[in-house]
């Protein structure tokens, strides 16, 4: 089974999603032959904001309100993130645009490094307030998942794996993606937005299902004959 997950770096649903599909992965008998795919996508492709900007300020100001508004959902969206384990400062996080972001994720998948870069990007944006816009900063992380520091360095200056980035970003478009995180399973089924954990593990059991049918048969007699079981043999009935 395959999961396609379009998600961004400053997303905070999608950072509650991934843990989400995690647990309901973890409880799944077949995790082991399920792969999960995380695709590029940019809430804010134009994002050009000072480093000492406010995201409580950027929120309120998204949607018409305050300063105080903006901390309101913030906080609101931390609680969430608290239920599944995760840790969101938003107070000290530093906006940012993704597009060099996941430039870095395309480059670390070639190299086998993409589910712990994908981890790696978001604990460092919302748990330790890192620019991921940033190529210091990012190449630090490079790093830590194993990553050549001088070859990560060269990507993250030329424009390398921009098409690739690019490429996800239409096929979100084609599919009709308009928010994230978004779960295609199997190029079948969508699960748009955080949705509970036992969301994913429904879908998780229900595509299993379709795409590994249990075999039936018809009996060719009318009685039960004489069988042996663990609990001992019984005569035909």
């Amino acid at each position: 089974m395959k999961i396609e997950v379009w998600s961004d770096y400053v997303c905070p649903f999608c950072y509650i999603g991934k843990r989400r599909l995690e647990e309901a992965l973890a409880s799944f008998p077949h995790r082991d032959k399920v792969e999960v795919e995380f695709k590029s996508f940019e809430l804010d492709p134009h994002a050009n904001y000072p480093k000492d900007a406010s995201i409580h300020e950027i929120l309120g100001k998204k949607y018409g309100t305050t300063f105080e508004e903006g901390k309101k959902m913030n906080d609101n969206m931390a609680r969430q993130a608290e239920t599944v384990g995760l840790t969101f400062n938003f107070d000290t996080a530093i906006p940012a645009n993704t597009f060099l972001a996941h430039r870095f994720a395309k480059f670390a998948e070639i190299k086998g490094k993409a589910p712990e870069l994908t981890e790696r990007l978001l604990l460092a944006y919302f748990t330790e307030s890192k620019d991921i816009n940033d190529i210091n900063t990012l190449v630090e992380l490079a790093e830590e998942v194993g990553l050549n520091r001088l070859e990560t360095e060269k990507m993250l200056q030329s424009s390398d794996f921009e098409q690739d980035v690019r490429a996800d970003e239409e096929e979100a478009r084609a599919i009709g993606v308009q928010g994230v995180p978004f779960f295609v399973l199997n190029r079948k089924y969508a699960i748009s937005g955080a949705q509970p954990t036992e969301v994913f593990v429904g879908a998780l059991e229900k595509v299993w299902e379709e795409e590994n049918p249990k075999p039936t048969f018809t009996s060719l007699n009318g009685n039960e004959g004489a069988v042996c079981t663990d609990e001992g043999c019984e005569p035909p009935k």
